[in-house]
Order: structure tokens, then C-alpha cells, then sequence
């Protein structure tokens, strides 16, 4: 097992309803004790995680800002590498650069961008990645891969953060977590997203004895480096109540699960905020996690527990 690192809470959103709600908003956030406010990059009823993710950090001090993730096959890796030396510089040092290998199926359909297979997509990510911090790394340089050629490119601007903004990766399969683990320096565990949509199926590749596996495979594709590797997760589902066995049961059957799968599922935070902090505790002694990000909706609820935990 990894050591044991301080808690470290963000925030997921997904609208911005108007400029003063969303500055309103990120000072929230940040008044509530959260690290960082993340913002995912689809094609649905959501802001554009660029423009909103620099207007956070304006309309803050200390709160960073990231991407939950950028999906590669959007952006030329130079084009992104650009806009995210851009934004760190702009927020003084304050961005966590999340990037994938794009998964929803529909996103893909509606942008009229080809859905190859999900080794192609990664292996154009690790080519992206090099790409990306090779930018960071300033002056001129050159690439030669399978799926980008660069000739002669300067990266500028420079990031304030050396020797770059920290990376995030994540997924839920074994190449995908293996890349992660070999590049980034926040690795998130998630659903295996091969189903490109999501489902019941998907939701049950969440399950705490598949979460175990993963582990297994970031620390052995990490080797030397696991232990430098901060290891976290995304809560998708969270609900602060007195009943917590009653609402599991509730939820169980339309993903195939027993209650008790719904309650050890990482990725599920269901109990009072004491059950809360408990499960917590237990995920960060089993797996290691540390990084948590909460949906927006329930983020004043979980206040209370992020003032307990976070920093400890």
C-alpha cells in the first residue's frame, strides 16, 4: 500500500447559468474549504471547460482549477498544450491538466468525429502526453509519431508550475490505468468505460473488489515511481442521510447490485456525514485515494466533512 496522503476535496460543476453566478459559484466553492473546482469537456448542457475554468480562477485567490477531462481527440495536443500553459499562467500556477482518451460514444456521433477503438484512442493519447509536456518543457522540439508529427515547435507560453502543471489521468481499464500510472501525477480510478455509454454494466465495473484489481495494475505499471503517484476518485452519486441501508436498497436493483455493493462502492457516498467520513477513512486505507471530487449538487452537504478530513 501507497503512504498515506492528506485528504485533498474538489469539486465537480457543469453550468454556468450567467458571468456573476459563476464567479459567485467558484467563491463558494472555494469559502467551503474545496482544493479545486473541475469541469468536464462534452458536448451536452454544459459551459466550455476553457473560458469557465479561467474565469474561476479570476474570480479567486487560491482555489485551483482543472479539466475532468479534456478529451484528447478534441484539440491537437499542441493546440491544448497551448491553451493549458495559457490558463496555468494566467491563474497563477493554479491548474490541474486532466486529459483522456474520450469516451461517450454520442459525443463522438454528434461532432461527426470517428469513435476508433479504445487502443487507437490511447495510444494517441500517450503520443498527446509526450507532445503535451514536451511543450511545457520550453524551446524548440520535435516529435515523430504514429498519429502526430511536430516539426520545429516552440512551446510558448511557458506554465508558471514547474516542471509542469500537475497531470490527471484516470480510467478503468488495464491500458488506459497503465498509461495513467506511467505519466500522470494524480491517477483517478473509474469505470471501465469501454461501453461508451453509461449503464448498468458500466456502473458495475465500479464495484470495490474490480477497484481492488486496478490498484493492482497502476502499481504494477508504476514500479519505482507508485509511491510519488497521488491516487483518487470521482463520487457520482452522493446523498447525506439517516437511512443509508433503506436508499441502497432502493438503489440496488436497477444496477444488478446487493445493497452492500451500492455502499462500498468508491464511487457512491450514501450514510450521514459521520458514515461519510467513516467511508472515507476506509477507502483511503484500502486503496490508497486520497483526491476526492464531489458533484456540485451535494458539495454544501459534504462541507462539514471536507472541514473534518481535508489537510488530514
Amino acid at each position: 500500500m501507497t503512504r498515506l496522503r492528506p485528504f485533498r476535496f474538489s469539486v465537480q460543476e457543469h453550468r454556468a447559468h450567467s458571468a456573476a453566478q459563476w464567479r459567485e459559484r467558484a467563491r463558494a466553492i472555494e469559502s467551503l474549504g474545496y482544493s479545486a473546482v473541475f469541469l468536464p469537456d462534452h458536448y451536452g448542457d454544459q459551459a466550455g471547460p476553457i473560458a469557465a475554468l479561467m474565469a474561476a480562477a479570476d474570480a479567486t485567490t487560491t482555489l485551483r482549477v482543472g479539466s475532468l477531462v479534456f478529451d484528447n481527440d478534441y484539440r491537437h495536443p499542441v493546440v491544448l498544450a497551448k491553451e493549458a500553459a495559457t490558463l496555468d499562467l494566467l491563474s497563477d500556477g493554479r491548474l490541474d491538466l486532466g486529459i483522456g482518451a474520450g469516451w461517450m460514444v454520442s459525443d463522438y456521433e454528434q461532432a461527426g468525429i470517428p469513435y476508433d477503438s479504445a487502443g487507437v484512442r490511447i495510444e494517441r493519447l500517450a503520443e498527446a502526453v509526450t507532445i503535451i509536456k514536451k511543450f511545457f518543457a520550453g524551446g524548440e522540439f520535435s516529435f515523430e509519431g504514429k498519429h502526430y508529427t511536430i516539426k520545429g515547435l516552440e512551446g510558448s507560453p511557458l506554465p508558471v508550475q514547474k516542471p509542469h502543471p500537475r497531470f490527471l489521468l484516470g480510467g478503468g481499464g488495464r491500458k488506459m490505468l497503465s498509461l495513467a500510472a506511467r505519466e500522470a501525477d494524480i491517477v483517478h480510478v473509474n469505470y471501465n468505460l469501454n461501453e461508451g455509454r453509461i449503464n448498468p454494466k458500466l456502473v458495475q465495473t465500479g464495484m470495490a473488489e474490480a477497484t481492488d484489481e486496478k490498484l493492482g495494475w497502476i502499481r504494477e505499471a508504476a514500479g519505482d515511481r507508485f509511491d510519488a503517484i497521488e491516487l483518487g476518485f470521482t463520487v457520482f452519486f452522493a446523498n447525506v442521510t439517516e437511512d443509508r441501508e433503506s436508499l441502497a436498497e432502493a438503489l440496488a436493483p436497477s444496477m444488478g447490485f446487493k445493497p452492500r455493493n451500492v455502499l462500498e462502492m468508491p464511487h457512491f457516498l450514501i450514510g450521514t456525514l459521520g458514515q461519510i467520513e467513516e467511508d472515507l477513512k476506509a477507502r483511503r486505507d484500502r486503496y490508497g485515494f486520497a483526491d476526492v471530487i464531489v458533484p456540485g449538487e451535494a458539495a454544501e452537504d459534504l462541507a462539514p466533512v471536507v472541514e473534518r478530513l481535508a489537510g488530514r
